[in-house]
């Protein structure tokens, strides 16, 4: 059973950091990066990594916000610095099918930020 599982959102004040992580299981599935809905929004990109290897990250985060990965472990890591209360949203893990065109979606984690 292909399964992506995400850990770490919670309820930070602005201007904390935050880290989630992702962990894909299953052999049809890697875990690549993160998206995120807002109450009444469309669901966005945050960032992930493409098949190449690069990294596609939202101009509203790129100068706050890390993505990291271990490959071995197949987790991809969001690192949230400097959380503003616009950044609240439900956080999706996405994950693409190791050897198919499949996407897979992880059930999410709410993050809450205080201001």
């Amino acid at each position: 059973q292909v399964q992506l599982v995400e850990s770490g959102g919670g309820l930070v004040q602005a201007g904390e950091s935050l880290k989630l992580s992702c962990r894909g299981s299953g052999r049809n599935v890697v875990a690549v990066g993160w998206y995120r809905q807002a109450p009444g929004k469309q669901r966005e990109l945050v960032a992930t990594f493409t098949r190449s290897g690069n990294s596609n990250v939202a101009d509203s985060v790129k100068d706050r916000f890390i993505l990291s990965r271990e490959n071995n472990k197949n987790t991809v890591h969001l690192h949230m610095n400097r959380v503003k209360p616009e950044d609240t949203a439900r956080y999706y893990c996405f994950g693409l099918g190791a050897r198919d065109d499949r996407n897979f979606w992880g059930l999410g984690t709410q993050v809450t930020v205080s201001s």
